[in-house]
């Protein structure tokens, strides 16, 4: 009877039962458990991968290769002749694109667009974000849907509405404001296009922000509040420097957009000739390829398109540095 004891209680874990074994299996069904849940993730991954590889990194390899390579004249001789063909030509098309005087000519109107644009569009969302997150809003969805409204629009069609708003003939405003009032002179078209992506793009800006404000714990508010701060204070002390991440990231989206500036000042051109076919950057770049500048095709197309994202990507940097060091201070 004690022998039949002594063997219930080591069952039962009184004694010391070997274990040997089943670290091993534990760790064999953990390794198989980690590797299923990785090649699931990457199943789910694959669909976005691909479609990532095919519209965005097979296009800039295309483009990095086209820009190698310039149409040239299959024949020989004084004149040339033949077919053209695409010919390796080295850094060639970047030489022409960094010793165009047109190419830089139409990044300065665009910095100075952007110096003018970016900073009042971010201001305006900015505050909107901040009217439909305050107490002041009774619907907010409504006047959500009503900012966002704009950037909706196809960028194209706004820009023929607003030319057709700017036409001196056709403007259904512009005789209730002073004579000789022109919104598409030299000196004017470059705030006109400023107003027209302002609109476009504040509402977009506008979701940024809103959606950075409503990360804030509403306890700093309250806590606010009972220390006697108004709602000017809760605004300016507390919300804007919590979205000044939302900020970076606004202004680096708009950067970006602003070098690649194009529906607007070609459907502007389209009634001003005096504007050019290299009005702006991204202008050059789209009638190099289509022919309409010489000299023209993919090679000096895809050199002056890869020269705006180094300059979009400079100037990106340059004011993420800016920013980090002003929040270090």
């Amino acid at each position: 009877m004690v022998a039949v004891t002594d063997t219930r209680n080591a069952g039962r874990g009184g004694g010391a039962a070997p274990s040997g074994p089943a670290p091993a299996v534990t760790r064999g069904k953990r390794g198989r458990g980690i590797r299923r849940d990785g090649i699931t993730g990457w199943m789910f991954l694959a669909p976005f991968a691909i479609l990532f590889a095919i519209v965005f990194l097979v296009p800039i390899l295309v483009s990095i290769r086209a820009s190698f390579f310039g149409q040239l004249p299959s024949g020989g001789g004084l004149y040339g002749g033949g077919e053209l063909v695409d010919t390796f030509v080295g850094f060639d098309n970047f030489a022409l694109a960094i010793g165009n005087s047109a190419f830089w000519a139409g990044m300065g109107r665009v910095v100075l667009y952007a110096a003018f644009q970016i900073p009042v569009m971010i201001i305006a969302a900015l505050a909107l974000a901040l009217l439909l997150d305050s107490f002041i809003v009774r619907r907010p969805g409504l006047f959500r849907l009503s900012f966002f409204l704009p950037y909706a629009v196809p960028g194209v069609i706004a820009a023929m509405m607003w030319l057709y708003l700017y036409t001196p003939q056709v403007s259904p405003f512009l005789e209730f404001l002073p004579e000789g009032t022109n919104f598409l002179a030299p000196s004017t078209i470059l705030l006109s296009m400023a107003n027209m992506t302002t609109w476009t793009y504040t509402g977009y800006n506008m979701l940024i922000f809103l959606s950075a404000l409503q990360a804030v714990p509403r306890d700093l508010y309250e806590a606010a509040r009972i220390d006697g701060a108004s709602g000017w204070q809760v605004a300016t002390r507390i919300k804007v420097p919590m979205v000044r991440g939302a900020a970076l990231l606004a202004v680096l989206l708009s950067i970006i957009g602003t070098i690649q500036l194009f529906n607007e000042p070609v459907v502007l051109e389209s009634q001003n000739q005096w504007m050019g076919k290299d009005f702006t950057p991204m202008m050059l770049t789209y009638n190099s390829m289509m022919g309409e500048i010489s000299p023209s095709g993919s090679g000096p197309a895809s050199a002056y398109s890869l020269l705006m994202a180094v300059i979009a990507g400079v100037l990106a940097i340059v004011y993420a540095l800016l920013q980090r060091r002003k929040g270090d201070a």
